[in-house]
């Protein structure tokens, strides 16, 4: 059974890289790891820092695993560069863990689609840096999208 399109479709122009970008951020700022993962291909396969989940099911498992830990993550996306199937972003997250050390993660992502619109591979880089809660950015409700208003990571200096 083939799948959905998931719009916008390869070959993808600016704008439309931007807002696959865009709704990338807003999927993954949900928390939901069931939704996110139905952005990937079924077989899709990942680097993720030394995890290498293959299969939207690993994907959501990693992701659960992943928020479970990651409390109060909020995340900002910004596009790098594409090309007619492929992406490159930059990102920066907050987060803390159980003891409340709050942490801004810093990250690159290449993404590479299929012709329906699903990412078939995801390349991710990150770096944790600990940060005191007073230098946090990113501030609106948990498990939302940021709001449109609220800066990107070129006009927070990020």
């Amino acid at each position: 059974m083939t799948e959905p399109q998931r719009p916008p479709l390869p070959p993808f122009s600016y704008e439309d890289a931007v807002q696959k970008v865009r709704m990338a951020e807003n999927a993954w700022n949900t928390r939901d790891p069931q939704k996110v993962a139905q952005a990937y291909t079924v077989d899709t396969r990942w680097r993720n820092r030394s995890e290498f989940p293959s299969g939207r099911d690993e994907v959501q498992a990693f992701l659960t695993r992943k928020w479970a830990k990651e409390t109060g993550y909020h995340l900002i996306k910004e596009i790098w560069c594409h090309s007619d199937d492929r992406i490159a972003v930059r990102f920066c997250y907050e987060w803390h863990d159980d003891a409340g050390q709050w942490y801004r993660a810093h990250g690159n992502e290449n993404w590479e689609f299929d012709a329906l619109g699903y990412m078939a591979v995801r390349h991710a880089s990150i770096n944790d840096v600990p940060i005191a809660e007073a230098e946090r950015k990113f501030h609106w409700p948990e498990g939302t999208p940021r709001p449109d208003d609220h800066p990107g990571l070129t006009a927070l200096g990020l």
